[in-house]
């Protein structure tokens, strides 16, 4: 197996909470679970999940918080924000603000997987103010300006 790793540091700031695990070998996204008892979503409401972990992302990495298939799939929960970044000097306890899609409450277990958290390098820019920018073949066409096909 030829994969990069990192190591990421975390601390339990509770004792119900799990540490995220990766499904399969070769998942990109390592599951994020509940440590609460038990959370009942209402249709179209939000609830805030705690997981009972702060991480220690290194410098140059960001933790992007994204919805689990099946959950979403299945259940109609997926994260609010739709992706939720955890930026490197962060040290609070990681919460994922959970949006119920569906027509019916839905309820989220203690150590049930919620999200799932993907880590990635980011670049930092300086923004440098032109007078001209340089041109290409798309130019300033935007929404659905490359057609439909």
């Amino acid at each position: 197996m030829n994969i990069k790793k990192t190591e990421i540091k975390y601390k339990k700031l509770n004792d119900d909470a799990k540490c995220p695990s990766y499904g399969t070998d070769f998942a990109a996204g390592a599951d994020l679970f509940s440590a609460e008892e038990e959370v009942i979503i209402k249709p179209g409401n939000t609830a805030f999940i705690h997981t009972g972990l702060a991480l220690e992302i290194p410098e140059g990495l960001a933790g992007l918080i994204y919805a689990r298939s099946g959950l979403a799939c299945k259940k109609g929960l997926a994260p609010a924000n739709k992706v939720g970044v955890i930026d490197s000097d962060y040290r609070g306890e990681i919460i994922v603000a959970l949006f119920n899609h569906s027509d019916s409450s839905v309820t989220v277990s203690k150590h049930e997987r919620v999200a799932q958290i993907v880590f990635t390098p980011y670049y930092f820019a300086d923004f440098l103010q032109e007078e001209e920018l340089e041109d290409t073949q798309r130019g300033s066409g935007g929404f659905g300006s490359t057609g439909t096909h």
